[in-house]
């Protein structure tokens, strides 16, 4: 869904004015959290929500987070795929973000409720935006009980919360493992700021965060 010629670009340049984007909205932040272990510096969460363009250059601005990488989950780990074999869309993965963050700085549910506000829309099923299939689906993969038991509690109160007309549809899956994408494909908003892609559906949530949680950006994206 992102390949575009030079016609395309043009079209999707003219959409990137033309065109309304999501009203984003705060949702309430979860309870139960999890709590940070005194032992553990740095935690790992994984997010499927869209473009992973997207997902990485929002979360990547949270203050706490240390690094997001774009890359592949949900599907069997023992396959070794890549961007232009899980856009088929047969191969059970989704496009994702690993996220490595201090959970004395953001915790997780912090970052769930990032995401849910100005990232991913939890009602529309196995697409976001334009990008349409299941690998574009919006989904948890809890690394730890903790997340998990964050994870589906806060789903439960987004669904009882009526911020959303229809009924939220993301999910918690079994976590298999993380594949990195391509290196073309890392810090894509930062690089390519100008992007019609990225201008018409990934700046707006940019903007959004910074409007909506002040006090979570950082300017500078991390690693």
């Amino acid at each position: 869904m992102r390949r575009f010629d030079g016609i395309a670009l043009a079209i999707l340049a003219a959409l990137v004015v033309a065109a309304p984007v999501r009203a984003e909205r705060v949702v309430r932040a979860p309870a139960p959290d999890v709590e940070a272990a005194a032992t553990r510096k740095l935690e790992t969460a994984v997010f499927a929500g869209g473009c992973y363009w997207g997902v990485e250059g929002v979360l990547s601005h949270v203050k706490g987070v240390h690094l997001a990488v774009s890359g592949f989950a949900g599907g069997p780990n023992s396959r070794r795929i890549d961007y232009a074999r899980v856009s088929e869309g047969d191969t059970g993965f989704a496009e994702s973000v690993r996220v490595t963050y201090d959970p004395k700085v953001v915790s997780y549910g912090t970052l769930l409720r990032v995401f849910f506000s100005v990232i991913a829309d939890p009602t529309t099923l196995n697409y976001q935006g334009p990008d349409h299939g299941t690998q574009y689906r919006s989904a948890l993969f809890p690394l730890n009980a903790g997340q998990d038991k964050t994870a589906r509690a806060y789903l439960a109160q987004l669904s009882k919360s009526g911020l959303w007309r229809d009924p939220v549809v993301t999910k918690v899956e079994r976590f298999t493992g993380f594949q990195d994408a391509a290196s073309d494909h890392q810090d894509f908003m930062r690089k390519n700021p100008r992007h019609p892609y990225i201008m018409r559906w990934d700046a707006p949530k940019l903007d959004a965060f910074r409007q909506m949680f002040p006090d979570l950006y950082q300017e500078k994206p991390s690693a």
